[in-house]
């Protein structure tokens, strides 16, 4: 068929059928992408960010599609690590259609992706990331739906010392950005509290941690604080309880999972997490979301699948607000990344969120939990609500 054939089918079809050209004109492809670990030891955690994200992107395409634009879900395993990620992030940036991005889950991963989404002025909405350089860089376009390691750290230490009433501890982290930058945080606070250090250690350890138990038992502290992943803390406190050490146990928010429960088994019992997200029922709003969830996916909604989703939603609505304030026309990076930050309440399913000049959230959520029982997720203890640390000064 000729050119001239084809634009006079068109001009036909829209005659009949009174179809708008300029809707044919505006429409496009928008995709929003995600980071996270798909695969590898801490893929139960990061399929939840995805999936969590994927309802958000399944859920707005409707209204996309009356934008003129089809929304697309583009999902990127980094496999926990930091050269995966910036590879992804590279080809992430590379594709125009790609307006926002959510993840990642490890702080050490999004630290130097960040830095290409920066170049490229994507917006970038993490779910999970807590370590303090994620946003003190004060980057335009990087943001945070979760609270931070100097904020969490801290809020374990004074539960420890103020509810729990102990006087010793012995941490030890996965020498990672997210672990050590946690555990850092714990151990100075304590000192702060009175609590004594009886051991600080870094271990890449994966399966027998003897050596490590063996002058822990020594000691004999009140607390093990563990700043780290739960398929490393999970060993940890099971081969603990194994070789009669008998203190309180505590870590991060890399224990919120139900892979915990799993590696531990019974000796889970009794152990202590803080988190920056909460569990479902912590929140007044997500009982509708896990139903949902559970339809579409056929599993029970974890607490970073919550966060995956507001993360998204985020990106979208900023999107969406975009897109309308140029008119309908497919906005810049730049323009969502100001949209993003921009946004005041958005109401999501974790809670509002405002985000600060630093692309912290204004307030956030902090958890205590136990486990309890042998299930996840743990029993909440205590709720922490505390604003993020002094924003930048304003030039």
């Amino acid at each position: 068929m000729t050119v001239l054939r084809r634009l006079t089918a068109i001009v036909l079809f829209t005659a009949l059928f009174n179809v708008p050209v300029v809707a044919w004109a505006q429409k496009g492809t928008i995709k929003l992408a995600v980071q996270a670990p798909l695969s590898g030891e801490q893929a139960a955690l990061g399929e939840h960010v995805k999936l969590g994200a994927q309802l958000a992107v399944e859920e707005a395409s409707k209204a996309f599609k009356a934008l003129g634009y089809d929304l697309v879900f583009v999902p990127y395993d980094d496999q926990a690590k930091p050269e995966v990620g910036v590879a992804n992030a590279r080809n992430i940036v590379a594709d125009p259609n790609v307006l926002a991005l959510v993840g990642h889950f490890n702080s050490g991963v999004a630290l130097p992706a960040s830095e290409v989404y920066k170049d490229a002025m994507l917006a970038m909405i993490s779910p999970a990331n807590t370590a303090t350089e994620i946003t003190d860089r004060g980057y335009p376009n990087v943001n945070r739906v979760c609270g931070r390691d100097d904020v969490q750290g801290p809020v374990g230490a004074r539960f420890a010392a103020q509810d729990l009433k102990l006087k010793s501890v012995y941490v030890i982290h996965d020498k990672t950005l997210y672990g050590q930058g946690v555990a850092d945080n714990f151990r100075q606070e304590a000192i702060k509290l009175g609590l004594k250090v009886l051991g600080y250690d870094g271990t890449e350890e994966r399966a027998n941690f003897a050596p490590m138990i063996i002058p822990m038992r020594a000691r004999n502290p009140d607390l093990v604080y563990f700043g780290g992943i739960y398929y490393q803390g999970g060993l940890l406190l099971k081969q603990m309880r194994e070789k009669g050490v008998k203190a309180a146990f505590m870590g991060p928010d890399g224990l919120d999972s139900s892979e915990m429960v799993k590696i531990t088994g019974a000796q889970v019992i009794g152990s202590y997490y803080t988190t920056v997200a909460g569990p479902p029922d912590a929140y007044p709003e997500t009982a509708a979301f896990a139903k949902k969830f559970k339809q579409r996916f056929g599993k029970e909604v974890e607490s970073f699948g919550m966060y995956g989703y507001d993360a998204a939603q985020v990106g979208l609505k900023a999107i969406e607000q975009a897109i309308q304030a140029n008119g309908g026309k497919k906005p810049s990076r730049a323009e969502v990344s100001a949209a993003v930050r921009n946004l005041k309440n958005f109401k999501g399913v974790t809670g509002s969120i405002t985000f600060d000049n630093k692309g912290d959230p204004v307030k956030a959520k902090y958890f205590v939990l136990q486990f309890d029982k042998r299930s996840y997720p743990g029993k909440v203890v205590k709720v922490i609500e505390q604003q993020a640390p002094q924003a930048l000064a304003r030039k």
